[in-house]
This record gives structure tokens, C-alpha cells and sequence, in this order.
């Protein structure tokens, strides 16, 4: 599951750590990806992935959360190539490549 997100965050030199959650109360299954460690060397960043199965055994995703440096309100996308789309236009915040570039950039 989310498997572009995943090599991109391999690509931008982000580590992450997965784990599939079953509550009891609801159908829904949630799949959670952490990601970028603080300075304590805890995740502080997480997508939260909101999928059910079909009747034909297909994986349908109903919504991806992603809560960054544990935010209020966090933003909500339909689709894997929506949450791209923002992180690649956010990259600078979090991958370890992108930040080294945009530092030598401001000085």
C-alpha cells in the first residue's frame, strides 16, 4: 500500500516505519506510515490510510490523513497521487536531499 509514496520517501532519504491497525468498532482498517525523526529519534510525521476490501478481495482506499508535526487539522486527500502531488510541492520540509539544497540555495 502506497507504494509511489513509499519509494519517493526512500528516494528523498526519509525514513519510515509502517503498521496495519484494526479497530474493533468499524469496518475500515487503517494502515499507518511515520515518518522523519526528530532529534529524540521519534516519527513526528504520519499518513493515516482509511481502506476497506471489495467483495471481490480489492483493496479500496476511502481516505489518506497526513498529520504533519502533529497538527490540529490535519490535511485529508481522496487519492495516493493527490498526497504526491503535495509532497513534492512540500518536499523542502522533510527529506534530508532537498533540505541540504535549499539551505545552500538561501546562503
Amino acid at each position: 500500500m502506497l507504494r509511489k509514496t513509499k519509494n519517493f520517501l526512500k528516494a528523498h532519504g526519509v525514513a519510515y516505519e509502517k503498521e496495519h491497525v484494526n479497530p474493533l468498532m468499524v469496518p475500515e482498517k487503517n494502515y499507518v506510515l511515520k515518518f522523519e525523526k526528530n532529534d529524540k529519534g521519534d516519527y513526528q510525521n504520519r499518513f493515516i490510510v482509511e481502506h476497506t476490501y471489495t467483495w471481490t478481495g480489492r483493496m479500496k482506499i476511502n481516505k489518506i490523513t497526513l498529520r504533519l508535526h502533529g497538527q490540529v487539522h490535519p490535511r485529508e486527500f481522496k487519492t495516493e497521487s493527490d498526497l504526491l502531488r503535495y509532497l513534492k510541492k512540500h518536499a523542502h520540509r522533510y527529506a534530508a536531499d532537498v533540505k541540504k539544497q535549499h539551505h545552500k540555495k538561501k546562503n
